[in-house]
């Protein structure tokens, strides 16, 4: 039987630390890259065969996942809240939040968190857009004075 590999990925806007640990926790890889197709392609032809992968919940969890669920055998995004019970510490920084992420899936204590689908998150930007937009305008007709029927504010 193979060996087990369990990938903890810190996701930032621009770089992406990684650790690659066996099932006994020794650390088989580490390292950054950046948070890119073309690199994260380059990643995934050198993690080694099966692997599971586990990421905190960001604003750039969407895309990463989409790209790195094919290639894995299961790949969780863990609830930040939980993560964070789970991976309190004095020392901080990518390398070992990565780390910890890796140790927490090879022991099961990461809940996955509900990830929505891509269309349902495309729609979530197309509407928080629309509604930035009305705010907007709402802004705009209220700084001229007027109400939103046109008549004067008696303000």
């Amino acid at each position: 039987m193979k060996e087990y590999h369990y990938v903890g990925l810190d996701v930032h806007k621009k770089v992406i630390a990684y650790c690659v640990k066996a099932t006994d926790g020794t650390i088989i890889e580490e390292g950054n890259v950046d948070a890119t197709r073309k690199e994260l392609q380059s990643l995934v032809g050198k993690l080694p065969r099966p692997w599971a992968g586990a990421m905190e919940a960001t604003l750039f969890t969407g895309w990463i996942y989409d790209f790195l669920l094919p290639h894995a055998d299961e790949l969780k995004v863990g609830h930040s809240y939980m993560l964070r019970a789970i991976c309190a510490s004095k020392r901080k920084n990518d390398r070992l939040d990565a780390r910890k992420l890796a140790d927490a899936l090879r022991l099961r204590l990461v809940s996955a968190g509900v990830h929505a689908a891509a269309e349902i998150r495309e729609l979530r930007t197309a509407l928080r857009y629309r509604n930035k937009l009305t705010r907007e305008e709402v802004k705009m007709k209220n700084k001229d004075g007027r109400a939103a029927d046109g008549s004067r504010s008696r303000i």
